[in-house]
C-alpha cells in the first residue's frame, strides 16, 4: 500500500461534527425532530409561525422531488421564546432548545441584510450547525429574489444535513473553461443565460456587452450572469434553486468539475448528489414506490420555559483525592454566584452509595438565595458511588416543586465508577431532562458520555488542571439564545507562585461587557495578599474581597455597577514560605442589550476518535452573527495523563480551515497521549487593534439579480450594498470550554510523526507572468498542518481531466530549488512551462502534493488554473458577445437593445 494511503482513507471518512446535538432523525423516509426556534429578541408576530409552516410544507414537496422520492419533512417543532405571550396551543418543550435548533429565526446583527445562510464550516459531508432566516425574509414577499422560501429551505437543508457546498462563487463568478472561453461559475452548464453589464442612471438603464480582460481573458468584474427563467436545465439546487426548471441536484453526469466553487474545492470535484448518496440518510432510505407526493408535515408549537437546574454532586470517598471536594465546591459556588441566570430555579443533591436532597428548587434572585445552596455543599467525602440514586433524587427535586423533568437540566459530577449506572438509562431517556456530565479524574464512569449523548447534554472532563472544573461549570449556560444573560469568561489562569513571591497580571474588560463582573482567586495552601486596580486607578484590596466561609480556599469580589473599560491589573503575593498554586478567574456579562458582546465557542470535530484518525479543533469568534477576524486563538487540550498540548488556531482557509476569514479558527489535532478522555479549552485575545468585524456573511443563498423571460431581462431590486467590508473591533479577551472527547487505540508517548501525512493544499493559485507561471499556496506541515514537509511534487497539464484521472503520468515540474517552509507560511514558486506554445492562448492546470520525510504523501491539492490570453486579431476591444438594441424590462421600464452573437 502507498505510504499514507491508510491514513488518507481514514481521512476520507470525514470528521462528523457533534457540536449541535440535533434531534433530527429519519424514520421511514420522513424527517422527525426538526426544530425551528425564534430568538428572544424577535418581536411577537403570529405571521412568523404561519410563514414557517408554509415554508416547510412547500419545502417538503420540493425535497421529495429533489431526492427522487426518498425524503420529506414529517414533523417539525416551532419553539417560541419566553418573551412571547402564553397560549393554550403552546406545549412544553422536552429537549428542544434555541441553542440546539436546526433553524433559527433572528434579526441580522447591525442590519446587514436578510440573506438566508447555513453556518457550515466542516469538511465535505459534515453536518452544519444551523440555518438562519431573518423575520424579514419570512414575512417580506419582496425577498422572493432567492426563489420561493420552500426552495431556499431545501438549498440550506442540503448544507445543514448532508454537508454539501454552494456551486456558485460570488468572489469568482466567471472562469476560463477548457474550451478557452469564459463561463459563469455554475452547475450545471446546462443552465443558459446571458452575460451582461448593466449601467443605470436614474430611471434609465443600459445593458452592455461584457469586456474580456486582456491578460486573463475573463469577463470584467461588473459582468453578471442573467439566467433564462424557463426552458432551462433541471439542476442544480445548490446553484440556483430560484429557477422554475431546477428540481434536482447535480449528478456525476451533469456536474461541472471545472467550476471554481466551494463544492469542487471541498469535495474533490464530486457532485452534490454523489455526496448526498454517501450520507447515512441516503443509505437508510429507499424511494417511496407509488407515492406521487409526501403527506403534509405536522407542526408542534412549543414555548421556552423558565430554566430549572438540579446539581447532582458526588461526595464519595474518592473525592478526597487531589482536593477534588474543595475544587468541586469552588466551582459550584462560582456557578451559582456568577454563571446561572437570575430567576433560574436551582436545586442540590449529593450522593455516595445513597442520595440525599440538600435543597429543593430555589429561585435565584440575589446573593442570599445562592447562599442557601452553598451552605449545604458537602464538607466530607465518604462512602461508595451510586450515580442512578443521584439522578433519581434530582428528578424528585424537580417534580416536588411542581416542575416537569421535561426540558429541565441535571448537572451531574462524579469521579467514580458505578457498574449499575445503566439501570436508570431508560428512565432518563423518558424523562425529557437534559443531563450535562462532568467527569472528574481518570476513574470516572465511562458511561457518563452515554447520559449526555442520549439527552443532548454537554460533556466535560477535569483532571489535574486547577481551573478545569470552573471552566466546565462556566460552560453550562442557558440555551435560550439570550446573549444579555450569558456569563462570559475573560480570564481563567493557573499560577504557580514561589514562597514569599509575587505575581502580577492583567485582564482586559472591553466596552461590550462589564455588567455583573466578578474577580475570583483560589489557592492551595494559604490565602495570598490580593491587590486589584481598575483602569482609572481605583484599588481593591483583601478587605474588599469576600472570603468563603466554608473553607473553600477562595475569595471573590463583585465589581459594583458596571466595570470600567480598559486594562485591570492585579497582584498576588504569597505570604507562605513554600510555593503554592493559585487560580484567577474573571467572569462578566453584556453591558447593554443594544451592543452585543464578542463571544467565543469551541468544540472538536467528533466526540470520539479512534487512532490514527485525526480530529479538528474548531473555535468560533463572533459578534452577533458576524465573524470576528484577526484574533489570536489558542487551544489547550489536556489528556487523561495530564499532558497538555497547545495549538495556535488559524482562519486562513488552508489545511483544516474551510474558508478564510469566516471567524472559524481551526487546526488538526494529532498529539494523542494514550486513550481516555481529553478536555478542550480556548483562549481568545485581540490586542493592538488587530481584530475586525467582517460585515459579509459566508455561504449565503445566491441573490438572483434578474432573469430572462420572452427575450426580455427582468431585473430584481438591487441587493443592498454594504459600503465597508469590515469594521474595527476593540481589543478583548475571552476564555471558553470546548467540553471533552474520548480517544481509543492510541499509543502512549505522543510521537506520531510516522503515521500522518502532510495535509492537503486547498488554496493553490496560479497566474501567468509573461511566459512564467507564478504559484502561491499555504504550506502544509510534516504532520498534517504541523512542522515542515520535506518536498513538493508539482504536475501540470493542458487538460483538466488528466490531473484527475492520470495524475502520475502528466508533466512533472522541476522543483529542485523549492524548499518547503513551516506550516501556515505563504509559499511562492515560479517556473516556465516548456510545453507552452507562444503566440496562442493557453490554459494550464496545476496540482501540488506535499511529501514528508517518512515518505507519506498528501492528497492532491485543488486544481489551479493559469490562463495566458492573447486576444484574436481584429477583435473589438477584447469584448465578449456583442449586444445592441432589443427590449429590456427593468422594474417595468422599457430599454432597447438586442443581442448579436459572434
Amino acid at each position: 500500500m502507498v505510504p499514507g494511503l491508510k491514513v488518507l482513507l481514514l481521512l476520507s471518512l470525514h470528521l462528523l461534527q457533534e457540536a449541535q446535538s440535533s434531534m433530527v432523525h429519519l424514520n421511514n423516509n420522513g424527517y422527525e425532530g426538526v426544530v425551528v426556534a425564534i430568538n428572544p429578541s424577535v418581536r411577537e408576530d403570529e405571521r412568523l409561525i404561519q410563514s414557517i409552516k408554509e415554508m416547510v410544507t412547500q419545502a417538503s414537496t420540493y425535497l421529495f422531488e429533489a431526492s427522487k422520492g426518498r425524503f420529506y419533512f414529517r414533523n417539525v417543532s416551532i419553539l417560541v421564546p419566553m418573551t412571547w405571550k402564553s397560549k393554550s396551543e403552546y406545549l412544553m418543550p422536552r429537549r428542544e432548545s434555541y441553542d440546539k435548533a436546526d433553524v433559527i429565526v433572528a434579526d441580522p446583527y447591525l442590519k446587514y441584510g436578510d440573506d438566508p445562510y447555513t453556518l457550515q464550516y466542516g469538511q465535505c459531508g459534515d453536518r452544519g450547525q444551523y440555518i438562519h432566516f431573518t423575520p424579514n425574509f419570512l414575512l417580506n414577499d419582496n425577498l422572493r429574489i432567492y426563489g420561493p422560501r420552500g426552495r431556499v429551505f431545501v438549498h440550506e437543508w442540503a448544507h445543514l444535513r448532508w454537508g454539501v457546498f454552494d456551486e456558485y462563487n460570488t468572489d469568482q463568478p466567471f472562469y476560463m473553461s477548457g474550451k478557452n472561453t469564459p463561463e459563469a461559475t455554475r452547475c450545471s452548464t446546462g443552465i443558459s443565460g446571458r452575460n451582461v453589464v448593466l449601467e443605470c442612471r436614474g430611471r434609465s438603464c443600459i445593458a452592455k456587452q461584457c469586456r474580456r480582460d486582456s491578460k486573463s481573458g475573463l469577463l470584467e468584474p461588473k459582468c453578471t450572469f442573467i439566467p433564462n427563467k424557463s426552458k432551462n436545465a433541471k439542476d442544480s439546487i445548490m446553484f440556483m434553486q430560484s429557477l422554475d426548471s431546477v428540481v434536482e441536484f447535480c449528478t456525476e453526469k451533469t456536474h461541472n468539475k471545472e467550476a471554481p466553487n466551494l463544492q469542487n474545492k471541498m469535495c474533490k470535484g464530486r457532485s452534490t448528489w454523489d455526496v448526498i448518496k454517501e450520507s447515512s440518510d441516503f443509505q437508510n432510505a429507499s424511494p417511496m414506490e407509488g407515492v406521487g407526493a409526501p403527506p403534509p408535515p405536522t407542526f408542534s408549537l412549543l414555548k421556552s420555559k423558565q430554566r430549572v437546574v438540579c446539581l447532582v454532586l458526588d461526595k464519595s470517598g474518592s473525592m478526597n483525592d487531589d482536593d477534588r471536594l474543595i475544587r468541586m465546591n469552588q466551582a459550584v459556588e462560582l456557578y451559582l454566584t456568577q454563571i446561572v441566570e437570575k430567576k433560574s430555579l436551582v436545586g442540590l443533591v449529593t450522593f455516595d452509595q445513597e442520595a440525599r436532597i440538600q435543597n429543593y428548587l430555589t429561585k435565584i434572585t440575589n446573593s442570599s438565595d445562592y447562599q442557601k445552596i452553598t451552605a449545604n455543599l458537602p464538607q466530607q467525602a465518604l462512602g461508595g458511588t451510586s450515580i442512578c440514586s443521584g439522578i433519581k433524587a434530582g428528578f424528585q427535586v424537580i417534580t416536588s416543586s411542581s416542575q416537569s423533568t421535561s426540558g429541565s437540566e441535571i448537572v451531574l459530577l462524579t469521579d467514580g465508577e458505578d457498574d449499575k449506572i445503566s439501570s436508570c438509562f431508560e428512565e432518563v431517556r423518558h424523562s425529557g431532562a437534559v443531563i450535562h456530565t462532568i467527569a472528574l479524574g481518570p476513574e470516572a464512569a465511562k458511561e457518563l458520555e452515554t447520559l449526555s449523548t442520549m439527552t443532548g447534554g454537554l460533556r466535560f472532563y477535569a483532571n489535574k488542571d486547577l481551573t478545569a472544573l470552573m471552566d466546565a461549570f462556566s460552560g453550562i449556560s442557558a440555551s435560550s439564545g439570550s446573549t444579555l444573560q450569558r456569563a462570559l469568561q475573560l480570564e481563567s489562569k493557573v499560577l504557580t507562585i514561589a514562597g514569599k513571591g509575587r505575581i502580577n497580571g492583567t485582564v482586559l474588560v472591553d466596552s461590550t461587557v462589564g455588567n455583573d463582573t466578578f474577580f475570583v482567586a483560589t489557592w492551595t495552601a494559604q490565602k495570598p495578599e490580593i491587590v486589584l486596580q481598575d483602569p482609572k486607578g481605583k484599588t481593591y484590596r483583601d478587605s474588599d474581597f469576600q472570603d468563603d466561609k466554608l473553607n473553600m480556599r477562595s475569595a471573590r469580589l463583585q465589581i459594583p455597577g458596571i466595570a470600567e473599560t480598559g486594562t485591570w491589573t492585579y497582584s498576588l503575593s504569597n505570604k507562605n514560605v513554600i510555593s503554592q498554586s493559585l487560580t484567577v478567574t474573571v467572569t462578566t456579562r453584556a453591558r447593554s442589550p443594544t451592543m452585543l458582546p464578542v463571544i467565543a465557542t469551541a468544540h472538536m470535530s467528533q466526540g470520539t476518535a479512534r487512532y490514527p484518525s485525526p480530529m479538528i479543533v474548531y473555535a468560533r469568534v463572533s459578534q452577533g452573527f458576524l465573524p470576528v477576524l484577526g484574533a489570536s486563538v489558542t487551544a489547550i487540550i489536556e489528556a487523561e495523563d495530564g499532558h497538555q498540548a497547545t495549538l495556535e488556531l488559524w482562519d486562513n482557509g488552508a489545511g483544516a480551515d474551510t474558508v478564510q476569514n469566516d471567524g472559524i479558527y481551526t487546526r488538526y489535532f494529532t498529539d494523542y497521549h494514550g486513550n481516555g478522555r481529553y478536555s478542550l479549552k480556548v483562549n481568545v485575545q485581540a490586542r493592538r487593534n488587530t481584530a475586525r468585524l467582517s460585515l459579509r456573511q459566508q455561504s449565503k443563498s445566491l441573490y438572483m439579480p434578474g432573469y430572462i423571460e420572452d427575450g426580455k431581462i427582468i431585473m430584481n431590486p438591487p441587493r443592498p450594498e454594504i459600503r465597508e467590508a469590515e469594521a474595527p473591533v476593540e481589543d478583548f479577551s475571552r476564555v471558553a470550554s470546548g467540553g471533552s472527547f474520548t480517544v481509543s487505540g492510541a499509543p502512549p508517548g505522543g510521537n506520531h510523526a510516522n503515521v500522518f501525512p502532510p495535509c492537503k493544499v486547498t488554496d493553490l493559485e496560479a497566474e501567468f507572468e509573461g511566459d512564467h507561471i507564478h504559484l502561491t499556496w499555504t504550506a502544509p506541515g510534516k504532520v498534517l498542518d504541523k512542522g515542515k514537509a520535506s518536498t513538493y511534487v508539482i504536475r501540470m497539464s493542458q487538460h483538466f481531466r488528466d490531473l484527475q484521472k492520470d495524475f502520475s503520468n502528466v508533466t512533472l515540474v522541476n522543483t529542485s530549488g523549492l524548499i518547503p517552509r513551516e506550516a501556515g507560511s505563504k509559499e511562492n514558486f515560479e517556473f516556465k512551462p516548456e510545453t507552452l506554445k507562444t503566440g496562442k492562448s493557453t490554459v494550464l492546470y496545476i496540482v501540488i502534493q506535499a511529501v514528508n520525510d517518512a515518505g507519506y504523501t498528501s492528497v492532491n491539492s485543488n486544481i489551479a488554473q493559469a490562463v495566458k490570453f492573447i486576444p484574436p486579431e481584429h477583435s473589438v476591444s477584447a469584448r465578449g458577445p456583442n449586444i445592441s438594441a432589443s427590449p429590456l424590462t427593468i422594474w417595468g421600464l422599457i430599454v432597447t437593445f438586442k443581442y448579436i452573437l459572434n
